[in-house]
This record gives C-alpha cells, structure tokens and sequence, in this order.
C-alpha cells in the first residue's frame, strides 16, 4: 500500500538531488572587475554589529508523537492507527510526569496494539518501581545493556524474538516500558 508512494518519493529525491548536483559544477560566468579610480578612502564602520541569540526552546512534555520516532509515528497513523495516552501506573503507584501509549485501531475491537511509555524518575522512584513489579512476580534481566524487569514468559500475551512480554528498561534519567524488550528500542526520550 505505501510501497509505491516510497518508490516514487526515492525516485524524486534522487531526481532533485541530481538536479542540484549538476547545477552545482556548472561554471560561474566569469566577470572581471573594472579597477576603481575613485582615491577617496572608504569609511569604515566603527559600530559593533548585533549578534542574535536563538532563544532557549521550551522543555517539550513526552506525549505518543514525541517519545517515538516521527517515522513509526508516521507508520501507525498510515495504518489507521491512533494513541490512547494516559500516565504509567505500576500497582498502586502513578508515575508523575509519565506517559503511556496504546497505539492501535480503536475504530474496531482489537487485541492488535503497540505499548509505549516513559516516567522520569529518580533513584528512589525507580528503585520502588522495581520492587513492586517483582513483588508481583516479574522477573529481573541479568543483562549487560541495560536494567530491565519483564513479565514471565508464560503469563505474556505476546512475546518477540526473545521470548520477552511487556518489560521496563530502568535508566539514569527515567523508565521506559514497551510491550515487548525489542519494542524498548523505538522509544527516543528524554531529546538528546
């Protein structure tokens, strides 16, 4: 379905990018300089020039559109697809700050949904996350890129190569959960 809308945007991009590349080495006109007979020193100005500083941006809250890459943003919506956005909820305990994201075709019942989320949190916080969700029976990953706790294998409704459900990815700067391990990978936040 959107093959063909690739193929052709490839096929223009490669068009216009070829285009400017031959504009680019065709030769200037050359103009030669008549010299000036004009013996009157020129004036130079005295007056410092303003320097213009762009403005800081505003910090950016983490909503479904911006804790993904614009392009799966892009992919879910060419699919029908739309987020329900709520905050992250680990047992009793509500995230503050927290985002998450079922994307998927609400227009129809389904059970065919991506999840997506991220909290801040400090040491503390995340430490108390943790707990709960192995007081619950989820399992720490030993695992050298990252700190992560998944749901058993055998309770998970879906799984991805690895055998991994719904898992959190515990950072320095935050906690990252997505319904798969491999899914963690698409989150992009905090902005770098």
């Amino acid at each position: 379905m959107t093959r063909p809308f690739v193929v052709r945007t490839f096929a223009i991009a490669t068009l216009l990018t070829g285009a400017l590349f031959v504009s680019g080495c065709t030769a200037a006109e050359e103009t030669t300089a008549e010299p000036s007979t004009d013996t009157t020193p020129s004036e130079s100005s005295s007056e410092p020039t303003a320097t213009v500083t762009p403005e800081p941006t505003e910090p950016v809250d983490p909503t479904c559109t911006t804790i993904l890459p614009e392009s799966t943003v892009a992919d879910f919506e060419s699919l029908g697809w739309s987020a329900r956005e709520d905050i992250m909820r680990v047992g009793s305990l509500k995230l503050t700050g927290s985002v998450l994201c079922t994307w998927g075709d609400f227009s129809v019942a389904t059970d065919h949904v991506q999840i997506f989320g991220w909290a801040p949190a400090t040491g503390a916080e995340a430490s108390e996350v943790r707990t709960e969700l192995i007081a619950q029976g989820w399992i720490v990953v030993d695992d050298d890129s990252g700190d992560y706790v998944t749901e058993s294998a055998d309770t998970a409704i879906a799984t991805d190569d690895d055998g991994f459900g719904m898992t959190y990815l515990f950072e320095d700067d935050g906690i990252k959960l997505a319904d798969t391990k491999q899914g963690l990978l698409l989150i992009e936040w905090p902005p770098a």
